[in-house]
């Protein structure tokens, strides 16, 4: 292994983030940074690394993108079948971490997912371009050596639906609602000095935000 790898380091300075900062609601603040991020990398600053785990407690990770934000959390869409479809199904526990390097922040989500309506699935299958809705309804996603190859199938979905003005979106795909239980904001700081403050959601008596600052 290259022997660099030890000797990188970074020292983080660009922002603070203060007790004065913060808002009574994280979706606020979440807001704030998403339309920050949006501003140094416009394609991809919606990106997250949504972790599952299976039955047996074996966890997985993947980059996923957001796509809406709730009053009470965040949304995805995926195929119902892949991996992280059935861990969700077994175990509705997930983590979600955002990384903007440009911003030195991250932000880090634990939650539960659950579908979402299939009106709003519907909605969004239908903004989607043709080419990503045709390969909606080819791919077998997870699924191990399939065959024929994916080349060859989407060629026969594309000529199913060629005489089809809008493609339907296929029932084994949608989207997952992420309700947030914790929230933590990162704020790379000099040192390793970090700036983190964790919002939990408190259900008695009433759901309010109970913010606590962690030691970096």
């Amino acid at each position: 292994m290259d022997s660099n790898v030890q000797k990188i380091r970074k020292d983080y300075r660009k922002q603070e983030l203060t007790a004065g900062d913060l808002p009574q609601s994280p979706i606020e603040l979440l807001e704030s940074w998403l339309a920050d991020a949006a501003t140094t990398d416009a394609s991809d600053y919606n990106a997250m690394c949504l972790s599952t785990v299976d039955a047996s407690g074996a966890p997985s990770s993947r980059i996923v993108l957001l796509r809406s934000i709730t009053n009470t959390g965040i949304r995805f869409f995926t195929n119902y079948h892949s991996q992280k479809g059935q861990e969700i199904e077994a175990n509705s526990n997930v983590c979600v971490n955002f990384f903007w390097r440009d911003w030195e922040r991250q932000v880090r989500i634990v939650g539960t997912a659950s579908r979402c309506t299939a009106e709003v699935s519907d909605d969004y299958f239908a903004s989607r371009p043709r080419g990503s809705q045709e390969g909606a309804w080819t791919s077998q996603q997870s699924a191990v050596n399939v065959s024929p190859k994916i080349e060859e199938r989407v060629q026969l979905t594309v000529r199913r639906f060629e005489d089809t003005e809008s493609i339907p979106r296929p029932d084994f795909w949608g989207g997952y609602d992420i309700a947030i239980q914790s929230i933590e904001f990162w704020q790379g700081r000099p040192s390793r000095l970090h700036n983190r403050w964790r919002y939990e959601l408190q259900d008695h008596p009433n759901s309010t935000w109970e913010v606590d600052q962690l030691d970096p």
